[in-house]
């Protein structure tokens, strides 16, 4: 059997963290397991008309460099316009539930809380992808990481239930380190009161005092990760990470999908409600085994490289 070819990659963004997330999750895998020459290409720098995504007419690419691509994988929907129009290029593939007909790509990776109807050319994976990678063993230190949002259209937000909770858990295991930190969507008076708080054993570190890499190297230095569930995308990367992970409680709104795949990670018993603190706490917890679904998604679509075209 001849050793295949490198696969060329574009990967169409747009200007949303989290859908450059799904794709770096997937290229880093792709790049690690086939040598996969990937190039970003902003969706939003090209105008694309509706006759053009409708027909599979491509627009004129403003980079002449770009090289032939095998596959096209693009999230957001500002990206599906583009997406449609190139899809006569190469194998094509959507991340997350489209707003058009899933027929009209050859692939789509769409996580189970979109509620997909699995088929041939559909994988559906426990959350959306992500660019973590698994620890190779469990920090042996007394380090716990909490992982605040903020008001969503997925949980009802309560600032004083979470605040409470912080302060148990702060107050049940004072041999613990804590590192706290917010994001974009926690309000002010939980940042100064969880800034107000900061002491020997509690390190409050503001979103907006943080890099790129900074959850990763704050995970890599856990035991265990509390994270509101509004925070759904810190909660699967926790996950990936391989740390006992629990989430603070939070009424879900009813008919949120994002409620119900926290709900299923609760019952698959994947992370811990807060009432069952002490199974993350304990000395000696397990490792659990890591989510690792860019892995498993890189590795899938591989598989269907071999074949014609759908």
């Amino acid at each position: 059997m001849s050793e295949r070819a490198p696969p060329i990659v574009w990967c169409l963004h747009d200007d949303r963290p989290g859908h450059q997330s799904q794709l770096r999750g997937l290229t880093n895998r792709l790049q690690a397991l086939a040598g996969a020459r990937v190039y970003w290409i902003d969706a939003s720098a090209i105008r694309v008309s509706r006759w053009r995504a409708w027909l599979g007419r491509a627009p004129i690419m403003p980079d002449p460099a770009l090289e032939s691509p095998d596959w096209i994988v693009a999230a957001g929907s500002g990206t599906h316009r583009l997406l449609l129009s190139l899809r006569r290029r190469a194998r094509t593939v959507v991340l997350m539930r489209p707003g058009f007909p899933r027929r009209w790509v050859d692939y789509a990776i769409i996580p189970a809380h979109d509620r997909p109807q699995a088929d041939g050319r559909t994988l559906v994976t426990v959350g959306a992808l992500n660019t973590m990678t698994p620890m190779a063993r469990l920090s042996q230190k007394r380090h716990g990481l909490m992982l605040i949002g903020g008001p969503s259209k997925h949980f009802a937000w309560n600032a004083d239930s979470i605040l409470d909770q912080v302060d148990r858990l702060r107050t049940g295991y004072p041999q613990w380190h804590w590192t706290v930190s917010s994001s974009r969507r926690t309000p002010e008076e939980v940042i100064v009161a969880l800034r107000s708080r900061a002491g020997a054993h509690f390190t409050f570190r503001d979103h907006r005092d943080t890099h790129s890499l900074w959850l990763s190297h704050a995970l890599a230095d856990s035991r265990a990760c509390w994270i509101t569930p509004d925070s759904v995308s810190m909660v699967y990367e926790s996950l990936t990470a391989g740390i006992p992970t629990g989430v603070f409680d939070l009424s879900p709104r009813d008919g949120s999908r994002v409620a119900h795949g926290v709900t299923q990670l609760l019952d698959e018993h994947r992370v811990a409600p807060f009432a069952q603190a002490p199974s993350i706490m304990t000395e000696g917890a397990a490792q659990p085994e890591p989510l690792w679904e860019a892995d498993r998604a890189a590795r899938w679509l591989l598989s269907q490289a071999d074949g014609a075209r759908p």
